[in-house]
């Protein structure tokens, strides 16, 4: 059987119709949701796998980062905003990947264009540590982005790498309830450590670019937000 291989842009727009999933809770049975999260735990770091590639390849480093952290404020003042306006029905919208891609492409420049160890190293640890507090799924995407980089191109130790974040953020995420299926739900909750599951699609992943239009090249900008945004006023709309 041909085995399937999708480019960049095609696999951009699966991984952004499962973000969906994700997002959509306010509209789908309650035994739905646990199981939609657990299956969309691959989403964000399938997009820092991407922004590590941006990294690595790009011709403009400085541009690039700039894009990231100008949608990122982008997208904090159109969440405030809309919190604002819906804060009545207790809306709040606060998703921002791009704020945690900004900072882990950060840490990566760190990393390899800060020439002393004792400047370079801190840097990265204050990013680490301040993403892990403040940026969404800062706990999984940064180290992710870490080991993507450092095992870039070495598939066997990315995906060892992979494992061991994985058991380190399980074990962080266990609690061994009395009830089985409470301990289940909980861990399905606290799911981060199913990222682990991005490795089939990485090896679906053909390298290649694929659509190398604007459109292509913006999509994943004009996407995240707006179908955030959208989701939360139809949530505001129907909540009447």
């Amino acid at each position: 059987m041909k085995k399937i291989k999708l480019d960049r842009f095609q696999m951009k727009l699966f991984m952004a119709l499962l973000m969906v999933l994700d997002h959509i809770a306010f509209f789908i049975p309650e035994s739905l949701v646990l199981i939609f999260h657990v299956a969309t735990r691959v989403v964000g770091v399938w997009f820092a796998y991407i922004a590590v590639e941006g990294f690595i390849y790009t011709s403009n480093l400085k541009k690039y980062i700039f894009r990231l952290f100008s949608s990122a404020a982008f997208m904090f003042v159109g969440n405030h905003l809309l919190t604002l306006l819906f804060k009545d029905r207790g809306i709040v919208v606060q998703n921002n990947i791009f704020l945690t891609l900004a900072i882990g492409v950060l840490m990566l420049t760190a990393l390899t264009k800060i020439k002393s160890k004792m400047v370079g190293y801190p840097c990265i640890a204050v990013l680490l540590v301040a993403g892990v507090l403040i940026a969404e799924g800062g706990m999984t995407i940064l180290p992710f982005m870490l080991i993507t980089y450092l095992t870039y191109g070495k598939n066997k130790y990315r995906n060892i790498g992979y494992l061991c974040l994985s058991v380190i953020l399980f074990l962080m995420s266990f609690v061994n309830y009395e009830d089985l299926i409470t301990t289940i739900e909980m861990l399905a909750f606290n799911s981060d450590f199913m990222f682990i599951f991005v490795i089939p699609f990485l090896y679906m992943y053909n390298g290649k670019r694929g659509n190398n239009s604007k459109f292509a090249k913006y999509f994943f900008y004009v996407f995240y937000p707006a179908h955030l945004w959208i989701i939360a006023t139809i949530a505001y709309i129907v909540s009447k």
